[in-house]
This record gives structure tokens, sequence and C-alpha cells, in this order.
């Protein structure tokens, strides 16, 4: 999962295994659906490390680190808590974070073994675009305010002029969460994008857009990346994720426009299912506005954060 914050949205995303007991009939389609797509995202640029239970997925090069989650199809014993400290200790000796993914409703009782083995676990709504399901535009669009006039979002291509800013933008977006107008700007934003094209990040991103792994929408203005997202399609499922908006550019409705960009894309290229996943419930309202509808539970599970000298 990857934190995602909208012009007044922050969201997220999570994984799983076999379906589990007890649920709805009528949601294990779309479940498996799911737990495939988790599965197979990580596989284009992490090899997986079996733990019987559990998977564990270990990212080759730079970029985002991945996770551990239920393994796909697994149909022995459920995952008990020395499972995840046998995964724990792996993740220590490698030094990636110490992180597990899933779907509560698909993997119902990896929960508990996670907090035994002394993890803290986070809920965030999981919400989905099915393929009955029909967007809804935004409200307003970029340029029907004096602010956000000049705004066109499209979808970056491998070698666009503006790919740097757009890749860099929701980074900045993260480092000042919230859904108010912040500090950070264009001057801030044009550094940190020098950054990211000198120590590979932009080319990495290319080559993820030249190879179909990644789409990515954005906001520009005169150059400047105001607001950027991504889908990454897999078949006919996709996740939107790492939409985040500058934080001076907030309150434009540019998030929104960036993920209506990123649905239409996807639904003009054969993807059934767009899901992505809030960071709370009052986000998740903002997404409902989109055409989303809750679905289930991502659940992440971290290390505890250290105490503080002295607390």
């Amino acid at each position: 999962m990857q934190d995602v914050t909208f012009d007044d949205l922050e969201s997220a995303a999570p994984a799983g295994a076999a379906s589990a007991p007890g649920i709805d009939p009528a949601l294990r389609p779309l479940l498996d659906e799911i737990e495939g797509y988790y599965d197979a995202v990580p596989r284009s640029a992490a090899r997986v490390e079996d733990f019987g239970p559990l998977s564990l997925f270990v990212r080759e090069g730079q970029g985002w680190p991945y996770y551990a989650r239920p393994a796909l199809g697994h149909t022995g014993p459920a995952a008990t808590a020395e499972d995840v400290r046998r995964v724990l200790e792996r993740q220590r000796e490698l030094g990636v974070p110490e992180a597990f993914e899933w779907v509560a409703e698909h993997d119902p009782g990896l929960r508990a073994a996670v907090e035994e083995a002394g993890l803290t676990v986070h809920e965030h709504p999981l919400l989905v675009l099915g393929p009955d399901d029909e967007p809804e535009p935004p409200a307003t669009a970029p340029g029907a305010g004096s602010s956000s006039e000049g705004v066109a979002v499209r979808i970056m291509t491998a070698d666009d002029p503006d790919l740097a800013s757009a890749v860099t933008v929701p980074h900045l977006a993260f480092g000042e969460p919230g859904t108010a107008r912040g500090t950070v700007g264009p001057e801030e934003l044009a550094a940190a994008a020098e950054k990211s094209a000198a120590d590979g990040t932009v080319e990495r991103i290319a080559g993820r857009i030249t190879a179909g792994q990644t789409v990515l929408a954005a906001a520009v203005r005169d150059g400047v990346a105001l607001c950027a997202g991504q889908h990454n399609p897999v078949g006919a499922v996709t996740e939107v994720a790492g939409v985040g908006t500058l934080p001076t550019a907030r309150r434009q409705g540019l998030g929104l426009a960036v993920t209506a960009a990123l649905v239409a894309h996807a639904r003009a290229n054969g993807v059934r299912t767009v899901f992505l996943s809030a960071a709370d419930e009052d986000v998740a309202r903002i997404y409902r506005r989109a055409g989303f509808r809750p679905f289930a539970t991502a659940l992440i599970a971290e290390a505890a954060a250290e105490p503080a000298p002295g607390a």
C-alpha cells in the first residue's frame, strides 16, 4: 500500500490468500481477483521468499520497499505468530521495513497472529469500482476557478518533459500530510525533481510506463505538475495509488480530476475492476463521490514506534 494525498484527501493500498469461510459468497470473486493482483504486482520488481503460509516480497534494485503478505492459494494451516516472527527476522536481516499487508475479509485470522508477534495493525477502507459500477465525473474541472486556470490533466508518456515533476510531487505531498493548503510549493518541487532525475527514479518510472506496468496522470500548469497519481494494471484489475497534490495547490479539485483521468484510462484499456484504499472513513467519503463503493478492509501492520527518549 502506498499513502495517497488528494486535495482534501489522503489514501493508501494492501494484500491476502485463499478465500475465508463465512464471507458473503457474492464478495468472493472480487476478493480473489484483488488477491491475485496483490500477488502479481510486486513480482515485476521483487523476488519472492517462501515462508509457508506467508510470502515475503524483496525488491530488486531501487524503489519503494515491499512487504510480506499471505501466500496466494495457500491451503495448509493458517499463519501463526511464530510464522510472522520468522518473516520479521528475515526482514530485519535484509534491512527492509517490518511490514505486512492483507485484506481482513480474505484472511481474518492473520491479525491475531500479527499482533501476537508485536506488530501494530492499521485499518483502511478498501473501495472498488467493479465491472458494473459507473465512475462519477469530478464536480468541477480544473480551470473552473481562477486559482486553477490553465491546468491540464493528462496521461504522461515516458518522454514527457514534465515527467520528473509528476513523479516527484506525490512525495512532497506525503511529506506535508493533511488536507489543508501547505507551505511546500513549486520551488521545492523543482529542487526535488532534479534529485529524482539524478538518482534514477524518473528513469525507472519511465521504464515502467514504457512497459505498460504503470500509468501516470498529472495536473500540469506552466510545466509544473501540481498533482499526480498512478494506476498499475495487471490484466483486468488495477489499483489507483500515489495520488498527491502539491501542498500549496490543494483545495482545487486536482486530486479528484487526476483520479478521474486514471479511472477513465483504465476503463478505456479493458480494466474491469479499479480499487484503492483510503486513509480513513472521512477520506473514503470523498472517494465515494467519485463513484467508488466500500468493499472490504485493508490492513497494514508495522513495527510499533519506538518511544521518544525520556517518554
